[in-house]
């Protein structure tokens, strides 16, 4: 089989990967903002859900992570398809940008 077949082949599943992660996130800040209402509909005190809205943060933050990760797989990826020789653009489901970014990032701290 052709390189560019099987590289393709791996470019499906990193962008099937990587919209899966996404996906959870979405479902997670959705998961989150329903607690919270609820909380709110019902007139419930503050500390009721308090150790759940926790630990859904905490999920929130290692799906974060979890992305950053996956950016990382996809740069490496990239490297990986350019040192077999491999010179075509992989596609996905979605536009892709043109660059991937991998400077270094700001916080909003930092530059407040």
């Amino acid at each position: 089989m052709e390189k560019v077949f099987v590289a393709q082949k791996v470019a499906n599943k990193l962008f099937a990967t990587e919209g899966a992660v996404d996906q959870a996130m979405t479902e997670a800040a959705e998961l989150l903002s329903a607690m919270l209402t609820a909380k709110s509909d019902l007139h419930l005190s503050t500390v009721v859900g308090d150790d759940a809205a926790a630990n859904l943060v905490k999920a929130i933050a290692a799906l974060g992570e979890a992305r950053t990760a996956m950016v990382a797989v996809h740069n490496e990826l990239n490297d990986v398809k350019l040192r077999i020789g491999i010179r075509a653009k992989m596609t996905g489901f979605q536009d892709k940008p043109t660059a991937v970014h991998t400077g270094s990032t700001t916080s909003l701290r930092e530059v407040g």
